[in-house]
C-alpha cells in the first residue's frame, strides 16, 4: 500500500514538472466600448492599444496568466445606433469621449485540447480564459461652470472573459487571436454620471469594454523537452 501510495504521488508530481513551462509575450489589437455613449456593438475595435502578459502552464490544458493592459477608448454618439433625443436641453446626439484604462488582471486560461509546442499533434488549440482585473481610469468628479468640469482618477474593478486560439510558430515562438470582454461595476467610463444633471445621460447598465488582438509568445523555461521546438 505504502508503494502505491509513493508511485501515485511520484506520478502526479513527474506529471507537474512536465508542465512547468513559461511564457511571455505581447498583444496589439483594438479596443471598443459599450455604454451609454456610442455604439453598442459588443466586436467592434475602434481604437489601437497593447498588452503584455506572463503565464506558467501548470499542464497541457490549464494555464495561469497575469497580464498588464495599456487600453484607450473612445465613443462618439453619432455612431450610436439607438435614438438620441435631448436630455436635460443637451443634444447628447453630438456628444463623444476619449479616456484610458490601465488594467491589470490575474486570471486562467482553459485549452480545449492538450497544448504542447514540442509535440507535433498538440501545437494548437482554441481556449477559453476567466480573470479578476482591477483598472484605473479617469472620471468626472464635478462641474465648476457650465461644460467646465473637475476630473479624477479612479480605480475599480472588472470580470474579463473571452476565447481564443493559439499554435506554435517556430520554434520556441507562438501566436495567438483572443477576444477579451470586461464587465465592469462601473457606469463612467464615458464621463456620464447621474451625478451631475449636464451629463446624466439616462444609462443604467453597468459598462463594459472589449480588446481583440494578435499575440506573439515566447515559450521558456524547464524540462528542455517540453520547450523544445521540433
Amino acid at each position: 500500500m505504502k508503494n502505491t501510495i509513493l508511485a501515485i504521488i511520484f506520478i502526479s508530481f513527474s506529471y507537474v514538472l512536465q508542465a512547468q513551462v513559461y511564457e511571455i509575450g505581447v498583444t496589439f489589437g483594438g479596443t471598443n466600448f459599450i455604454g451609454d455613449v456610442g455604439s453598442t456593438q459588443y466586436l467592434n475595435p475602434n481604437t489601437a492599444a497593447g498588452a503584455v502578459f506572463f503565464k506558467y502552464n501548470w499542464n497541457p490544458r490549464i494555464a495561469f496568466k497575469g497580464t498588464y493592459s495599456f487600453l484607450p477608448i473612445r465613443g462618439n454618439n453619432k455612431n450610436s445606433d439607438r435614438v438620441l433625443p435631448p436630455i436635460n436641453g443637451i443634444n447628447v446626439a453630438d456628444y463623444s469621449f476619449k479616456n484610458t484604462i490601465n488594467e491589470v488582471a490575474l486570471g486562467m486560461e482553459f485549452n480545449f485540447y492538450e497544448y504542447d509546442i514540442s509535440s507535433s499533434n498538440k501545437s494548437w488549440t482554441p481556449y477559453i480564459l476567466i480573470e479578476l482585473a482591477a483598472f484605473n481610469y479617469t472620471t468626472t468628479q464635478r462641474e465648476v461652470s457650465p461644460n467646465n468640469y473637475i476630473y479624477t482618477n479612479k480605480t475599480s474593478f472588472a470580470v474579463p472573459f473571452g476565447l481564443g486560439f493559439k499554435s506554435k510558430l517556430i520554434g520556441d515562438f507562438a501566436f495567438a487571436i483572443e477576444t477579451k470582454f470586461r464587465y465592469t461595476f462601473e457606469d463612467d467610463l464615458d464621463f456620464s454620471t447621474d451625478k451631475i444633471p449636464s451629463l446624466n445621460f439616462g444609462g443604467t447598465g453597468n459598462d463594459w469594454y472589449v480588446f481583440t488582438g494578435f499575440s506573439l509568445i515566447y515559450t521558456f523555461g524547464r524540462p528542455a523537452c517540453y520547450t523544445k521546438g521540433l
